[in-house]
């Protein structure tokens, strides 16, 4: 569950690059995810669409008129997005579990992003942190992908 509750970390700050990155892995054959709705990740059309969608989000939030990680559609979206990711992380027998476990942990992650942000943005602006930001989450995302099968699923 820990590959799940950590890209639920990830999941607060960017919305779509934890499905990005699990499908990229999964149609890599990197992340075995099984058979199921979850095989749809490994699909290479999903993953070109999750990773275009998740660089979209990334050059929206540079925008003055990106809206803040705490509105309900944003919390929503990364809810979805990273139960998916989360149960793609979990064992098998405990998918609903890791999907539980990243979800709620993006909807509280993204609450403290927000505030630590919002915090930055006062000294360095918005693209400045935003840049940051993005760098972080992927980072994080990738390693976590990589370092799935050593963190004890």
């Amino acid at each position: 569950m820990l590959s799940s509750f950590l890209m639920g970390l990830v999941g607060g700050q960017r919305a779509l690059t934890p499905l990005a990155m699990v499908s990229v892995a999964s149609a890599r054959g990197e992340l075995p995810v099984g058979e199921g709705p979850l095989r749809l990740l490994g699909h290479p059309l999903v993953a070109a669409g999750a990773v275009a969608l998740a660089i979209a989000e990334m050059a929206g939030d540079k925008q003055k008129s990106a809206p803040d990680r705490i509105v309900p559609v944003g919390l929503g979206a990364r809810f979805v997005t990273s139960a998916i990711a989360g149960a793609a992380l979990a064992p098998r027998g405990e998918r609903w579990l890791g999907a539980a476990v990243g979800a709620a942990t993006a909807v509280v992650s993204s609450y403290v992003g927000w505030r630590a942000r919002v915090t930055a943005m006062e000294r360095h602006g918005q693209a400045t942190t935003g840049f940051v930001e993005d760098s972080l989450v992927l980072a994080s995302a990738a390693a976590i992908v990589r370092n799935h099968g050593s963190l004890g699923r």
